[in-house]
Order: C-alpha cells, then structure tokens, then sequence
C-alpha cells in the first residue's frame, strides 16, 4: 500500500449522537465477546491519546528515547487548549512526566510536545505516523490528525479498531503498561490525579482511558482483569459520564460471565445527571456552566444532562500490587492501590476535549 493511500482522510460525516458503540475483547486470545456498532467511525477524543502512547513506549524500548530525556516545550505545544498541565515555552519535561500527564490529566500540551520529540518538531508528521502505525496493527478505519485528540473532522476511528490498539498496548509493552493504573503523579509541587473513574469504581480495572468532546460524547477504553482473564472494553459516544461508566461496568461483567470468571459484587451508586461535568472527566476548551469539583474515590456523578437517576454499582480497590518504576516524576498512590499486568487544525464541531 503506497503512502498516499494509507494517509488518505477518512471523513466521519456524522457521529450518531445518542447511538452507542461498543466492543468487548479477551486480550489473551482476541476473541470477540460482545460488539455493537463496532465499525461506525466515530471521533476519538483523548482516546487518540493511546496511539501517542504506543509510539512513545515504542520508541522507549527501541532505545530511541530515554524516561528521563528532557522534552522541548515549543510554542505550539503549550497553545494547546485544556486539558493541560500548564506547559510553558522554552522549558522541558521529561519523557516520564509526559507519559504521566497523558494517563492521568489527558495533558494536551503534553501529548503535543511527545509528538513532537518522536517527529523531529512536526506533530503534522507525528500525526503521519499515528496513522501508519494504526494501519501496521491492523486499524484500517483509523485516521489521525495530531497527537492529543483535540478537534479535527479528518481524525476518526472505531470500536473495534481501539480495541486492537489496546491489545497491542498490553501485549507489546507489558514493562509500561503499569502507568495507565497511577492513580496520581506529583508535578511541580502539585498532584495530577488520574480522571478514569472506572480504576476507582470496578473491580479489577486497570487502566486505560477516558475521553470527551462535544460531538464525540464521552468515551471510554478499559481494560480489567480476574483470574488469569484479562478482558478489553471499549464504549463510545455515550451522553453522560454515569451512562459511559454503568455500561462499561455491565459489558465487562457480562464478558467475565462468558469467560466463566465469577463476578464479583458491585454496590448500587445512584449517578444523579444534571447541567455540570464530571470533575473527573479530562475536557478540553472553554467549559460552559462547568464548576471543579472534588477528585477522590467517593463518586458524585454529575453529567452534561438533564435530571435523571441512573443505576451503577461501585467497589473500591481491586488491585493486584503496585508496580511503579519512576525516574523523572515522583508518584503519589494518593490512598489507592496500583495494578499492573503482565500543525493543530480546529473545523468547528467540538470545543471540549478530554
């Protein structure tokens, strides 16, 4: 396949709004457990996110880049919109505290300046790669268009296609996978708690991402394991956090059901929606009527909706042993535990990002 084809744009002309899609994968073996509009291209948000990470935990193992390499901060790295951590031009990062700022902030400015280290300064190259690496894995209805996931109608992929990256992630990269389950990382002077709720509120959950924009909805890449079955799942385009969150708890559930895996308890929350965002969830761009609230492991869903009551259950802990090995950023495991396994383009339909 030439260059040209395997950059060609794919267009998602709409985004089924209202209309999930979601997809449920035994890692070990790739069987299929349960799918639903599997194959819609859909606008990834943050979930981008996970192919920056590939590349740079690729080119960590290739030798190509070390954990505590300085990474430049350029002026267009720092524009990013929220989410962030605040980058400033003409400073530096580390490689670690990078990979940190995607899992737990989903940083925008963070992704931008991996991408540019791993491109030669050109996240539209860095983007290039994305998409060839996507289309080498296997992902042949992903197109990327920049390194963080914010806005960009040419940047779409699918449920299925998250999935196999995600496999990828734990199969290619069992020495990193480790940092999707960091509850929080200390970054000058401050903590950067992890905005995936579903490390907080399912039992065996382990990482991996969360994501949202306005015409995406919220998103959701999970991976979770019990026993020696370890099981991948992805939701996309749900209307509010609770909705996002309850759904992923009841596909996973269901897939370890499956997989003859017994389930284990989950207590009712009662996930009341209303006008305000999830403090938890990592949005980008100017945030209408949205107020910070507390990050902790106690869960007050608030969602961008009207008054509703939705059912979830939730159950603390679920680790399976801390597993951190930092050089260039000081974790804090913030009362939880950590498990472990084996040039930037608006077009108008999404101001928020997460």
């Amino acid at each position: 396949m030439s260059a040209v084809a395997v950059l060609a744009p794919a267009t998602a002309h709409a985004q089924y709004r209202g209309q999930l899609s979601t997809f449920v994968m035994d890692a070990s073996t790739g069987a299929v457990l349960q799918q639903g509009n599997p194959d819609l291209q859909r606008y990834p948000a943050s979930l981008t996110k996970l192919m920056t990470l590939y590349l740079t935990f690729e080119a960590l193992k290739e030798n190509r880049i070390s954990l505590d390499q300085a990474v430049p901060v350029s002026i267009h790295a720092a524009s990013m919109e929220p989410s962030k951590l605040g980058l400033v031009p003409g400073t530096y990062l580390t490689v670690e505290q990078g990979i940190l700022g995607l899992v737990t902030k989903s940083a925008n400015d963070a992704a931008c300046a991996l991408g540019e280290l791993l491109a030669g300064g050109d996240e539209q190259r860095f983007a290039q790669m994305m998409t060839q690496k996507a289309r080498s894995l296997g992902m042949s209805s992903t197109t990327f268009r920049n390194a963080s996931g914010l806005p960009d109608s040419e940047q779409v992929s699918t449920a299925r296609d998250f999935a196999t990256l995600t496999r990828h992630l734990i199969q290619d990269f069992p020495d990193e996978y480790h940092y999707f389950s960091v509850p929080a990382f200390m970054f000058h002077g401050r903590e950067v708690p992890n905005h995936d709720p579903m490390l907080r509120i399912y039992p065996g959950a382990d990482g991996l991402k969360t994501g949202y924009t306005v015409e995406a909805g919220l998103n959701l890449v999970t991976s979770a394991i019990r026993g020696n079955v370890r099981l991948i799942g992805v939701v996309l385009g749900a209307r509010t956090s609770g909705q996002r969150s309850a759904v992923m708890a009841d596909l996973l559930d269901q897939g370890f059901q499956q997989e003859g895996v017994p389930l284990v308890p989950r207590p009712v929350l009662r996930v009341h929606r209303s006008p305000l965002l999830l403090a938890s969830d990592d949005v980008t761009g100017p945030r209408r009527g949205h107020r910070h609230g507390r990050h902790g492991t106690a869960i007050a869903v608030r969602a961008a909706a009207a008054h509703e009551t939705v059912h979830t259950r939730v159950a603390h802990g679920g680790g399976h042993g801390a597993r951190v090995h930092l050089t260039g950023a000081k974790v804090h495991l913030a009362g939880a535990e950590s498990v472990a396994p084996g040039h930037h383009r608006h077009h108008g339909h999404g101001k928020q990002k997460g």
